[in-house]
């Protein structure tokens, strides 16, 4: 936790290169002859070592950066990747003490997606375990730290890439989202957070794999341009022929849209009044803007929760069995304690496995018919806000932190199991302690551009916070 002498905010906000741009505007710097990318490159090295002791949010950093080859919507702008995906030369973690790491021989097929843009990656940023988490804590290493309060949680997985954008260190970075890992650490640090509709992006290879593919791709940003410019780019590269296309969304619609929206958990977990506050705000500001919104009910199954936890902890067994694939000394004993739980609470339950793949794969009915007459649902992204760095810890005992993560991570996994683009916002208001709230829109399959196109108008109408104004 921090002391008195210490600051519990902290950002790395400077005239520079970089200044106060976003991933567009320091591109288009950059294309003007401006700034080069060589200096966005040299000046956002320097923001990250500047905050980097407070926020230790990088895994690795690359000595002598080298920009993507060619062109792209986003050429010269300085970014980082998360250690889940592989970065040829660079070893890839995925944020485990189970093993030690070997340097990956090429770039993971969305690595290739994202360097397409144009991007100069400066390193990998931090995750929990294998993504486990909704916190990025160790049970023997420092914790990502949130920008807008060091004491507090960045989320997770995405932790570390989010905590760096927010600072002001970088204007975008790579994050994937099994569970909710782009959206919670856009919820926790003020951030915008796409998820994509599943097969959006280029498949993640292991996820592909699964009876059930819970991952997509995608960035964390502080603007909604920086988010559908990453998109725009990332079709120009590949694009899924079976799903609407996308293209460059550059601003609001005229078209006014009906929004469903709940309050709290379709299983029942309740908000806290900050997260309701926003939801019911954000209500009245979509109702001021010419939207008709109205209550929704999203009929899951009642063994959801459980369900979708069996299949969490499948995913744990499975990377303990195959360990070592990703090095010759995997030894899934040192895994965390959230990992370790999650595989013997699967043990304890793995017959039912066929029941719980049927359940989910049924997910989308209930979905489907909370849509009937909506263009979008709006809901709470966590069921509270960003706790302190401790809360969520691996070293908590298993079933007390499970209790814990089901009681906030109550809203995102939908998504992942039905494949539905779902999107964070901040809330137009922080807590009274100036803390960013997280609203979520979520939408049927490739609906993206509605997505992008209704964040724009919120965001023209309470212009997102960034952690240097308070």
């Amino acid at each position: 936790m921090s002391t008195s002498e210490e600051p519990t905010r902290v950002h790395a906000f400077r005239d520079d290169a970089l200044g106060e741009h976003d991933a567009v505007g320091l591109a288009r710097s950059i294309r003007k002859g401006e700034v080069s990318a060589a200096e966005a490159a040299r000046d956002a090295a320097a923001r990250v070592r500047a905050v980097e002791g407070r926020l230790h949010a990088v895994q690795t950093h690359i000595d002598v950066p080298e920009p993507a080859p060619g062109g792209g919507a986003l050429a010269g702008v300085p970014t980082f990747v998360k250690d889940n995906t592989e970065l040829r030369g660079l070893p890839t973690g995925h944020g485990s003490a189970a093993f030690v790491p070997r340097a990956a021989r090429r770039h993971a097929p969305f690595t290739r997606q994202f360097l397409s843009s144009g991007v100069t990656v400066l390193g990998k940023t931090r995750l929990p375990e294998f993504g486990f988490s909704p916190s990025t804590e160790y049970e023997d290493a420092e914790p990502v730290r949130n920008p807008w309060d060091t004491g507090r949680s960045a989320g997770g997985s995405s932790g570390g890439s989010a905590a760096l954008v927010a600072a002001g260190a970088v204007p975008i970075a790579h994050a994937n989202d099994g569970g909710g890992s782009i959206r919670i650490p856009a919820a926790c640090c003020g951030l915008v957070g796409l998820k994509p509709t599943r097969g959006r992006v280029v498949g993640n290879t292991q996820s592909r794999r699964l009876p059930l593919d819970l991952v997509s791709d995608g960035v964390v940003s502080r603007s909604v341009r920086d988010t559908a410019a990453f998109l725009a780019a990332a079709e120009t590269h590949w694009r899924n022929p079976k799903l609407p296309p996308v293209g460059l969304v550059e601003g609001p619609s005229g078209r006014r849209l009906r929004v469903g929206f709940l309050l709290d958990s379709p299983n029942g977990v309740p908000t806290d009044p900050a997260t309701r506050t926003a939801v019911t705000e954000t209500v009245a500001t979509l109702e001021r803007l010419g939207h008709t919104v109205g209550p929704v009910e999203l009929a899951l199954d009642p063994r959801f929760t459980d369900d979708f936890l069996t299949y969490w902890g499948m995913l744990s067994y499975l990377l303990g069995a195959t360990g070592r694939t990703l090095g010759a000394d995997f030894d899934r004993h040192r895994m965390d304690g959230l990992s370790r739980g999650l595989r013997e609470q699967y043990l304890r339950n793995w017959r039912g496995t066929p029941g719980v793949l049927r359940r989910l794969k049924r997910t989308g009915r209930a979905y489907a018919a909370a849509f009937r007459g909506l263009d979008l649902v709006l809901s709470p992204v966590l069921a509270h806000t960003t706790p302190p760095l401790g809360h969520l810890s691996p070293a908590v005992p298993y079933e007390t932190l499970i209790d814990r993560i089901l009681g906030y991570v109550a809203f995102t996994p939908v998504n992942n199991v039905v494949g539905t683009p779902s999107l964070s916002l901040p809330a137009a208001r922080p807590t009274a302690g100036g803390l960013p709230v997280g609203i979520m829109f979520s939408g049927r399959p490739g609906a993206e551009r509605t997505l992008l196109e209704l964040a724009y108008e919120l965001e023209a109408d309470h212009p997102f916070r960034r952690v240097q104004d308070l």
